[in-house]
């Protein structure tokens, strides 16, 4: 499930995915990215699902109102895991167009004892620093999901921290896979940095 619910304000509103990286969307990109790491690939946006209409997905909106935040799109994507009998879902950020090629595998062998798993970056021997919207989440944790964010408690690492997960951790260097696109200038900084992704 390709995560792309939020407001984006500092963008302008704009819709991240589909924000043009030289030539193509970042959606593209994404895709490109994921696909070949994946069965089926879903999108978590909010308001009318038409604009994602050339990809072809099935679009998820929030089950719950007002934006509430990327735990809402985890439950989305554990839901759409359900109605496709799938027992557990990768997670992936609409706005980083580099995320490693082999995310999906290493997610699955590095699960906690719960099944659930999240991505990290570490530079070197420093402590790694975990990407929370990148995991692999089991639909054992659907149920506990929905009623955390019925409390209002919305932060997916409070949330995930609950449940054990295990890391798979990536060496950010020479810059990190997992940096996301928030504002003009990270488009624009990502444009210089996508000759170097592998």
């Amino acid at each position: 499930m390709i995560l792309a619910g939020g407001r984006a304000t500092r963008m302008g509103g704009a819709d991240k995915p589909l924000l043009m990286l030289d030539d193509r969307p970042l959606l593209a990109i994404i895709l490109a990215r994921l696909t070949p790491q994946a069965g089926q690939v879903a999108v978590n946006a909010n308001g009318d699902p038409a604009r994602y209409a050339e990809f072809g997905l099935p679009v998820r909106g929030d089950s719950l109102p007002d934006h509430p935040g990327p735990l809402a799109g985890v439950l989305a994507a554990l839901d759409w895991a359900l109605s496709i009998r799938a027992p557990h879902v990768v997670t992936v950020a609409g706005d980083t167009p580099f995320f490693p090629i082999d995310l999906g595998a290493r997610l699955l062998a590095a699960r906690g004892p719960t099944g659930l798993a999240l991505a990290a970056s570490t530079c070197g021997s420093g402590p790694a620093r975990d990407h929370p919207t990148f995991g692999l989440w089991p639909v054992a944790l659907r149920d506990d999901l929905a009623a955390t964010l019925a409390r209002g408690e919305g932060r997916v690492r409070s949330f995930a921290a609950r449940h054990q997960p295990g890391l798979a951790v990536w060496d950010s260097r020479p810059f990190d896979p997992f940096t996301n696109i928030n504002t003009p200038d990270d488009l624009a900084r990502a444009k210089a940095l996508q000759a170097a992704a592998p």
